[in-house]
Parts: C-alpha cells; sequence; structure tokens
C-alpha cells in the first residue's frame, strides 16, 4: 500500500508540473528569402514560372512573412526580359511567358527595401524518366516494398541530380541529391522505401539535372534540415547557408535562397 501512495504521490506531482515553456531566444533582424527555383516540366513550353519572396522570422513563429511590393524579373543572354508580377499579397510573382533554352544563361534581378539582388546561372537539361520497378527487399523489421525509377546517364559529361519523393500518406516530400561520378554513362535509378508503403499509396517521382554548386548547397540544406522531418528543406533556409544571390547594393546583407533553373521529368506511380 505505501508503494502504491508513493507511485500515485510522484504521478501527480509530474502531472501538475506539465507546463509550456518558451525560452527567450535573440532574433537577427529579418533576412530576405527568395525562392527562384524554375523548372522547366518536359512536354510543357515552360512559360509559366513562380518566383517566392519571404523573410525569416523568430522560432517561435509558425508563419513565414510574404514580401510584397518588389520588382522582380529575369533576363536572357538575348535581352529578352521576363517579368514577374505578384499576385496580390501573396509574396508569389508570376511570369506567363518566360521562355526557356538548355544552356541559356539568364539574371534574375530582385528589388526590394532599396536593396537589388542578382544571380546568374545557365538552364541544364534532365535526362527522361524511362520506367519504374516495384520489388520487395529484405529489412530489419521483415520484408518492405521499394520502388525504382531508372533514367540514362549523359556519358558525355559530369552530371549531378536532384530526386524527390512526394508519398501521398506523408505532409513532407524526400529529396536526395545524387552524382554519376560511377555511373558514367550508364542507367542510374533512384529508389524510395518505407517499412509503411502498402498498395494503393500514391508516390510521385520527380528528376532534375542541377549544376555542381546546386548539388553542393542541396546536399548541405538537407543535411541541416534533416531530411523528411521537420517543414522540409524547403522551408526557410539556415542563416549560415548562403545561396548564389548577391546583394549589390550592400554585399554583406546577402539574402537566403538560391537561383536554379532546370528541366524537370515526373512521374506517378500506384503502389502494386
Amino acid at each position: 500500500m505505501k508503494k502504491i501512495i508513493s507511485i500515485l504521490i510522484v504521478t501527480i506531482f509530474f502531472s501538475g508540473c506539465e507546463e509550456k515553456v518558451n525560452i527567450p531566444l535573440n532574433t537577427a533582424s529579418p533576412k530576405l528569402v527568395i525562392d527562384a527555383n524554375i523548372l522547366w516540366q518536359k512536354g510543357t513550353d515552360g512559360n509559366d514560372q513562380i518566383i517566392k519572396l519571404t523573410t525569416t522570422t523568430d522560432y517561435y513563429t509558425n508563419v513565414i512573412p510574404t514580401v510584397s511590393g518588389a520588382t522582380v524579373f529575369i533576363t536572357d543572354s538575348n535581352n529578352n526580359l521576363f517579368t514577374f508580377l505578384e499576385t496580390p499579397n501573396t509574396g508569389q510573382y508570376v511570369c506567363t511567358n518566360f521562355i526557356p533554352v538548355i544552356n541559356g544563361n539568364y539574371t534574375l534581378t530582385v528589388q526590394y527595401a532599396g536593396q537589388t539582388y542578382t544571380a546568374t546561372n545557365s538552364l541544364l537539361a534532365t535526362p527522361v524518366i524511362e520506367n519504374v520497378q516495384q520489388n520487395v527487399v529484405q529489412g530489419f523489421g521483415g520484408n518492405r516494398i521499394q520502388v525504382k525509377f531508372f533514367y540514362q546517364d549523359n556519358g558525355a559529361e559530369t552530371n549531378y541530380y536532384l530526386i524527390g519523393t512526394k508519398n501521398s500518406t506523408k505532409a513532407i516530400p524526400d529529396y536526395s541529391v545524387l552524382t554519376d561520378e560511377f555511373f558514367q554513362g550508364n542507367q542510374m535509378f533512384g529508389f524510395y522505401s518505407d517499412d509503411k508503403l502498402k498498395t494503393g499509396d500514391q508516390l510521385f517521382f520527380s528528376l532534375e539535372g542541377i549544376s555542381l554548386r546546386y548539388y553542393n548547397y542541396m546536399k548541405e540544406l538537407l543535411s541541416i534540415a534533416g531530411n523528411g522531418g521537420g517543414s522540409g528543406p524547403f522551408s526557410t533556409p539556415p542563416v549560415s547557408l548562403r545561396g548564389n544571390i548577391i546583394n549589390q547594393t550592400d554585399e554583406n546583407n546577402y539574402p537566403l535562397g538560391y537561383f536554379h533553373l532546370s528541366e524537370i521529368d515526373t512521374r506517378n506511380y500506384t503502389v502494386q
């Protein structure tokens, strides 16, 4: 009986101590975040593109502040101008006449709050996802379903890839980066496996050709963000990780984010 009473007292004590505690944290001045991923979906004209502008915020804020009133445009090597106009009060800047050209050079310009931000990059080609295969592999907890998609590497050059998988049962996609260092000119694959994957689940695969610099950037970003957890790698990136966008007005006040252009191939798959 004494032991039971002691257990009850301890239980009541700890249940009474459950309280949400917010530790005071120092908050740096907000930084501009430029999400400028220009992706040309294979089989489309690629005219419709979106650039998103936000700012960093404090740790305990769940809503990411959007940026309105900026001037956003891209120019190509032929001096074509592609203007991105904001959908009011969303921080999403839309262009409907963009012209994608493989290996074409493009320059992004963002003007906001008296600062001018620029970046230059090339639009890279991406292989076609040729087929998808499913099999069963032995895992620590027993058999699990594994799904692979295959594509052909270009043996004439060194290639880097960003692979994405969206599972219909999960909120956050999984991403990974690959190099063809050991697969030059051969067929390569991306794969997805989860111990809870079951018949009827929907998978959405994506494949992008990326530059070495973007490969290193995404590799570090995925490591910091923890792939598949938290808010995902494409939410507000950590302050310490710099992209390729330069503040021409004040170089020390650099923005976060990256200006990336690529073809993208995708494939939907229903688990059998």
